[in-house]
């Protein structure tokens, strides 16, 4: 038995799925995910880009705007490599550490995500219901404050993780129903016990997603009950603009997570291809959708854009 462990533990690799439905359009589904790639590669690159040359944008609002653009090009990265080898050169095998890495960044990248939202939202919260405190309140030490304690926040809830699933023997077809390595599809494969794997994980789903939600929540009802207590309509509406971008940030993360978790749990008997386009949303929709929100949405972005657009060529 010893040595049967040994030799799993020493040889075991996983297999992606791509989309083998969709055989016939594999150069147009590859085509579709570069588009997809390129978009949010350059688009979060173009954010970042603008905000360092913008001496304007240098506040608590825009750095928390600059955290999510490297956070979305971390996504885009954590993914990029294994969903294109497999789709475009179906490449499909990857090694077990290979795949216990990139488990670990997806994962870290979607918890940090959640906490930039929340701290966008307490900075909306100051703009809003205490405009006169928000420079004594956010000061650019509290923004880098918080910043990190974002990212050691995702660091200490991921870490673990990873060593809870390398104790487990794999003895089981090791094949992953995506084209990339995450927690849920892992624990399903191990022969032994993965009671504490599946609470840990179920712990700090609901301790980071259910808790930043909530949270999130609050700050705008009391962003509302702030801005209904304006008297003129005009100003409550301009008040509310300032929110629009940030909301919409909100709800195309947390909408196709939630998604994601009705169709895997209460979707079970639904054709494959369904979870793996939503697993696709969750992970590209948002890197993708930020930049382009945030240009549209952000007078200051927009203006630097056609700025660089109609800037004279020599």
């Amino acid at each position: 038995m010893k040595s049967f462990r040994t030799n799993i533990s020493s040889t075991t690799s996983f297999t992606l799925t791509g989309f083998p439905e969709m055989e016939n359009l594999e150069h147009w589904l590859a085509a579709l995910l570069l588009l997809l790639y390129a978009i949010s590669i350059l688009g979060n690159t173009l954010i970042l880009f603008i905000i360092k040359e913008e001496q304007s944008l240098h506040q608590p609002m825009y750095y928390f705007l600059s955290l999510l653009s490297v956070n979305d090009l971390g996504v885009s990265l954590s993914t990029l490599p294994t969903v294109l080898a497999s789709v475009c050169f179906h490449a499909t095998e990857i090694a077990f550490d290979a795949c216990l890495a990139q488990m670990f960044f997806i994962h870290f990248f979607s918890w940090m995500e959640s906490g930039i939202l929340l701290a966008m939202s307490f900075d909306r919260y100051v703009a809003i219901c205490s405009p006169l405190r928000y420079s004594s309140v956010l000061t650019d030490a509290r923004v880098a404050y918080m910043g990190i304690s974002i990212i050691v926040r995702s660091f200490c809830m991921v870490f673990p993780l990873s060593f809870l699933l390398k104790r487990l023997p794999f003895c089981k077809a090791n094949v992953l129903a995506h084209s990339y390595c995450l927690h849920p599809d892992l624990i399903r494969l191990p022969c032994g016990d993965t009671t504490i794997n599946s609470m840990y994980g179920l712990f700090i789903v609901i301790s980071a997603f259910g808790v930043d939600s909530l949270l999130i929540l609050l700050s705008y009802v009391l962003i509302l009950r702030s801005v209904l207590a304006i008297a003129s309509r005009e100003e409550r509406l301009k008040t509310l603009s300032t929110c629009v971008s940030h909301l919409c940030a909100v709800l195309i993360f947390y909408v196709p997570m939630l998604s994601v978790s009705m169709v895997h749990r209460f979707a079970k008997e639904a054709p494959e291809y369904v979870h793996q386009f939503m697993s696709l949303v969750y992970l590209f929709v948002p890197p993708m959708l930020n930049p382009i929100i945030y240009s549209i949405k952000t007078k200051e972005i927009r203006r630097r854009i056609h700025k660089l657009l109609l800037r004279p060529k020599f």
